[in-house]
């Protein structure tokens, strides 16, 4: 069943998630636009590394930026650090932190860190969750947008009263930016200005931007020049960088500026679903390119309808369809530039007739 649907979604044209397929033309093209003659970077020295990691510290408001080759090392490192700063080897993150679900306990396993879930899986952890907090922590870390529970963010004033809070009890704070790029638009305000409240930031340039890898890692000079120990540490000094670097720096030259693009895209396709008899997004209204696509069907029919589709209109929907223990389905959807290339009269066409065929 999940093979059909993958293999249909592969076969269309059209494609609503992402940027298109991650194919070497993502490596091409950003190396296209190069000079051949530019000289490599070699073990974290040299004006393709430490030029980007320059407009990097100061795009997102910070002394010194850190470039690394994955965000699973940064945010380890960063987290390690802190603890050992403080000396107190307990962090707090929402349930659905990617360091909680996707690195198979590394925190927990390479460093003497203990994490404390706080909040509730099903919505973004408050101020009031903070203040119920009976345990110290070193360090509070904040995913911007939340990815688990469909790209969701707290308001503006709840993050910095959260900011704030952390400042009085002496807890550092770290922003897991991975997506970060994609909330300026509803913040409607700078990266340099989101990061401001926190201690350290982490950004990556191959989700939202749809580069080949890599991350920054961003803090006060003193902290980053430690990281960079660490990074010795864990193997990512990397004798050289610059095929990450060259794409990220490509990428979010050509990316960074349709961020609001993206999420305007993202709340009009939000509304096609929302509109839909069986359908619902998490949240209802984007409040990134991110949103949650929620079936009130179980998976079989709703990948049976969606294949059917999709095969007819050539309009890819999803590769994949996640089962829930309540019986609905889901899939994750980010607006980027496939997106623009759809006619839109034939996604209308195409959703209108999933939900018919959903509603019969």
């Amino acid at each position: 069943m999940y093979s059909k649907l993958a293999e249909s979604y592969k076969n269309t044209t059209y494609k609503l998630d992402g940027h298109g397929a991650r194919d070497m033309k993502v490596l091409k093209n950003a190396f296209d636009s190069v000079d051949s003659n530019t000289r490599a970077d070699a073990y974290g020295k040299g004006a393709v590394i430490n030029d980007f990691e320059a407009k990097m510290a100061h795009m997102l408001g910070k002394e010194k930026a850190v470039f690394f080759p994955s965000g699973t090392m940064a945010q380890q490192i960063a987290l390690r650090m802190w603890c050992d700063e403080e000396e107190i080897h307990q962090v707090a993150y929402h349930p659905l932190c990617h360091l909680e679900l996707y690195e198979e306990d590394g925190l927990k396993v390479l460093h003497p860190i203990e994490s404390v879930l706080l909040g509730e899986k099903d919505r973004v952890l408050t101020l009031k969750d903070l203040m119920a907090l009976d345990t110290d922590i070193s360090t509070l870390v904040i995913e911007l947008p939340q990815r688990g529970i469909g790209g969701q963010c707290p308001t503006w004033d709840e993050l910095n009263a959260i900011l704030d809070y952390c400042k009085k009890k002496v807890i550092k704070t770290h922003l897991d930016g991975a997506r970060l790029w994609e909330v300026s638009p509803y913040y409607d305000k700078s990266l340099s200005d989101i990061c401001a409240g926190f201690d350290s930031v982490y950004v990556s340039f191959y989700k939202g931007l749809g580069g080949i890898a890599g991350a920054i890692l961003a803090g006060p000079d003193a902290f980053m020049e430690k990281s960079k120990v660490w990074k010795r540490r864990y193997g990512g000094d990397l004798i050289s960088l610059y095929p990450y670097i060259v794409s990220a720096a490509y990428y979010l030259d050509q990316r960074l500026d349709k961020m609001p693009l993206y999420y305007e895209q993202a709340k009009v396709l939000a509304g096609y679903y929302n509109r839909m008899k069986s359908v619902y997004t998490v949240p209802e209204i984007p409040v990134s390119n991110m949103f949650h696509v929620y079936f009130h069907k179980d998976a079989e029919q709703v990948v049976h309808a969606i294949v059917q589709v999709m095969d007819k209109y050539n309009v890819g929907i999803t590769p994949y369809i996640i089962e829930n223990k309540d019986q609905d389905c889901m899939f994750e959807m980010a607006v980027g530039d496939a997106y623009q290339d759809i006619p839109k009269e034939t996604l209308e066409a195409c959703l209108l007739e999933l939900d018919t065929i959903l509603s019969t």
